[in-house]
């Protein structure tokens, strides 16, 4: 797989060329695709903002999802990454998002919920697609595989537009 600098580079040639921004909302990474995609110089032109929703509270806060659909799905589910990447849009200028929530570890596992447990949300096109994913690693290594693996699937939704 590419490092994420070289898929934020071409997300952003992607990006430019059909005149969309992006937004992000992120809770296990905190903050690392944002950091990502803000090396690229000029990201200004296609980035417009980042939402790092560690907390439950500010997932509720920030991104408008009901206390409720968190209680239900847990905030590591497909659902709750679904939700954050809309979220993202309704509270941004962006048009296109993504967004990641797991369980990074070395504790946080749940009867179902391994810990390397991650869900993603990205909307493209205004259409939402989620993953659920298992990695392997420490903390700082499913960390890394999760920025490298929500640019990846973001580049491939904006080559298919």
């Amino acid at each position: 797989m590419q490092n994420a600098l070289e898929l934020a580079a071409q997300i952003g040639t992607e990006l430019k060329a059909k005149r969309l921004l992006l937004t992000v909302a992120e809770s296990c990474t905190g903050g690392g695709v944002a950091q990502a995609i803000t090396e690229i110089a000029g990201s200004s032109e296609w980035f417009d903002c980042g939402f790092v929703t560690y907390s439950n509270s500010s997932k509720s806060e920030l991104l408008n999802i009901p206390a409720a659909l968190i209680a239900r799905h847990g905030a590591v589910s497909e659902e709750i990454a679904a939700a954050m990447a809309e979220g993202a849009i309704a509270n941004s200028e962006g048009n296109v998002s993504l967004s990641t929530t797991g369980i990074a570890g070395p504790t946080g596992a749940v009867p179902g919920k391994p810990v390397g447990t991650v869900c993603f949300g990205w909307v493209v096109g205004g259409v939402t697609h989620t993953e659920r994913l298992i990695f392997t690693g420490d903390r700082h290594a499913v960390r890394e595989q999760t920025v490298a693996h929500a640019l990846a699937k973001l580049l491939r939704y904006l080559q298919e537009l």
